[in-house]
């Protein structure tokens, strides 16, 4: 299940397709394109919870049809999505997944990083894009710190499933991903963790374009495509 970005605000099937098309042909896999309820007129925590929803729906086809593995995955905000919906797999809420595929995700709300300050203007995503869109998702001031907003900061990250995360060096966002990598690895998780350099945030919708974007999808999609070989 592929949880597309755009900052919980915009995109969906259409501008997502592509990559995930891409993606089912190197995997090999069947992957489900879910659209989900935006801000600003669907506040947190709307989106995470149609996440969830999805994923619990396709967990029990994939278990009354074809008995298979599900894996989740998703794009910056989507991969804020795919992060949450391990972590509500996690506490009981659905079927663990076999794996979590994250492409350059936010995961830690307001919690600055170096790279908002390096990469704040000039690199695709601004500093300033990042805090509007958190303003359109976020109505309460308490839900900042909400753990299904921030999965960065889940205390406990042991027996979540296995990570491949990727990021993009040019990226204010670049930090996030690289620290939940080492949270992960410290909790016992297996990840895979890559950081394209010269990359900006969203190359994958730049495939065609830029050879990062093919380069991060066959990493991804290789990674699913050992995953069900060995369902």
């Amino acid at each position: 299940m592929f949880l597309h970005g755009g900052g919980f605000v915009h995109c969906g099937l259409n501008s997502h397709h592509g990559i995930c098309c891409r993606l089912a042909r190197i995997s090999g896999a069947a992957v489900l394109l879910p659209d989900y309820r935006l801000a600003p007129e669907h506040p947190f925590p709307a989106a995470a919870d149609d996440a969830l929803a999805a994923y619990k729906w396709l967990t029990a086809c994939c278990q009354r049809l074809w008995g298979g593995k599900v894996a989740v995955a998703g794009d910056s905000a989507g991969g804020n999505l795919a992060a949450v919906v391990a972590q509500d797999a996690k506490a009981g809420k659905a079927p663990l997944p076999a794996m979590q595929l994250l492409y350059y995700p936010s995961l830690y709300g307001a919690q600055e990083f170096a790279s908002h300050s390096f990469y704040a203007e000039g690199y695709f995503l601004s500093r300033a894009s990042m805090q509007w869109y958190g303003e359109q998702y976020i109505a309460h001031p308490q839900d900042w710190t909400a753990p299904r907003f921030v999965p960065g900061h889940q205390p406990d990250l042991s027996g979540l499933p296995p990570a491949v995360i990727i990021t993009a060096e040019c990226d204010p966002m670049r930090d996030e991903g690289a620290a939940y990598a080492h949270a992960l690895k410290k909790a016992g998780v297996p990840v895979r963790y890559q950081c394209y350099p010269g990359a900006l945030h969203g190359f994958l919708n730049f495939y065609a374009c830029m050879p990062y974007g093919k380069k991060a999808l066959r990493l991804g999609g290789r990674a699913l495509r050992k995953l069900f070989e060995h369902a």
